[in-house]
């Protein structure tokens, strides 16, 4: 059953299946977005206050610093699923060549 999973673009309907995995992993990052909503909720409180008693000049510093914060691991997961993608992509394109030989 593992190796029908890593040949699904493969055969008639390929681009079929290729829209329908698209559609399920939209579907599916959708929900897991709804599911994190509530973690937005769970600030501590005196960070809550400390943050909103800053000036707006501080909140502006504070809301950068988050983005500095998160744009490096953001930048090298996307790095990697996109190596991965493409090797994925190179590896399917070889077996498929093989199988044609």
């Amino acid at each position: 059953m593992l190796s029908a999973f890593y040949r699904w673009g493969q055969g008639e309907g390929a681009k079929v299946r290729l829209s329908q995995r698209y559609a399920s992993v939209a579907v599916l990052a959708g929900l897991l977005c709804l599911w994190t909503a509530s973690a937005f909720a769970q600030g501590c409180a005196m960070c809550y206050s400390t943050a909103s008693a800053t000036s707006k000049d501080g909140q502006k510093a504070i809301s950068r610093g988050v983005i500095v914060l998160v744009a490096p691991p953001l930048g090298v997961m996307t790095f990697g699923v996109g190596l991965a993608f493409r090797y994925g992509r190179k590896r399917d394109q070889e077996q498929n060549r093989d199988e044609d030989s």
